[in-house]
């Protein structure tokens, strides 16, 4: 339990975002290689406040790599990570944390048992009362969660109902307003909506673009495409460890990224082989060049 006393209870993003545009966090041609295995390379990121930086990817693209590395599990092997302008090399994900970068990753880390507050303050509980007999403030923490909760847009009718009876949205947004209670600037969000249906996932969807309209700097990592288009300022497309798009909102297309997203080139090189069967109309299908967008064929659409 802590103090509650110290820590960075009820810091306001804003408070403690760097002034201008420059980017909270960086990576600079960053990699990650185990023995002789390159996971990751060459990978330019920035992450700005108030913006969504979707980055997507297929399984084994380097998403959870780019994840371990930003959330301080993992130390980059080559180029650079910057967190306001100041090159760092995390030891372990405290250290991210004492920078006001937070992971919310698939599995949430809570006790779908205990009550939604105590989730809330799970690890970082508010005590009073004088040593050694200090104990739980426990209608202080249920006043705090319920209203950083209502701050979000979510009203819950019982804190004391197990946070497992809430629905996958739910839990998702409990989540996202714990970490920015905690003094979040920057919020990397694991596949937030992955296991969820269309409505759980536009619940989520409307947290995220509130994070970012408090100042947080938000990194989406997801395999779709239409979430990340609804959302998203910027849009980072990984495939097999590097960088194959980075791009605005306003230099790429839905129809665009959902290529890249699923490997258009290689989608327009079988059109021939898909002729062949029996069924199958082609006519749709992208030829590789229609699949070069500005921002990915030249350098200067990449930030």
């Amino acid at each position: 339990m802590t103090d509650d006393t110290t820590g960075t209870h009820g810091a306001t993003p804003q408070d403690t975002a760097p002034d201008g545009e420059r980017p909270l966090v960086e990576l600079r041609g960053a990699g990650k290689s185990y023995g002789n295995i390159r996971a990751l390379h060459g990978v330019d990121l920035n992450v700005r406040p108030g913006k969504v930086t979707c980055v997507l990817g297929d399984n084994g693209a380097g998403k959870s790599t780019l994840i371990k590395i930003i959330s301080g599990l993992h130390r980059h092997t080559e180029g650079e990570f910057l967190v306001d302008g100041t090159p760092v090399r995390f030891s372990t994900p405290r250290e991210a944390l004492d920078q006001g970068i937070a992971t919310v990753y698939q599995d949430l880390a809570v006790v779908p048992l205990m009550p939604v507050w105590r989730n809330f303050f799970l690890g970082s509980e508010m005590t009073k009362g004088p040593w050694p007999l200090r104990r739980l403030d426990i209608d202080r923490m249920k006043r705090t969660a319920d209203e950083e909760l209502r701050n979000m847009g979510i009203v819950l009718d019982d804190l004391e109902q197990p946070i497992g009876t809430l629905s996958g949205g739910q839990r998702q947004c409990v989540a996202i307003a714990r970490a920015v209670y905690f003094g979040a600037r920057v919020l990397i969000l694991d596949e937030p909506t992955a296991a969820l249906g269309v409505k759980q996932s536009g619940v989520v969807l409307k947290y995220i673009a509130a994070a970012r309209d408090r100042g947080l700097g938000v990194i989406f990592i997801t395999h779709n495409p239409h979430h990340a288009y609804m959302v998203g300022d910027h849009f980072s497309v990984l495939r097999l460890g590097t960088l194959e798009l980075s791009a605005a909102r306003s230099e790429v297309t839905l129809e665009e990224l959902t290529h890249h997203m699923a490997g258009g080139t290689e989608l327009a090189a079988l059109k021939h082989e898909l002729a062949q069967v029996r069924g199958v109309d082609v006519e749709e299908l992208p030829e590789a060049e229609d699949l070069q967008t500005p921002a990915a064929a030249s350098p200067e659409g990449k930030t």
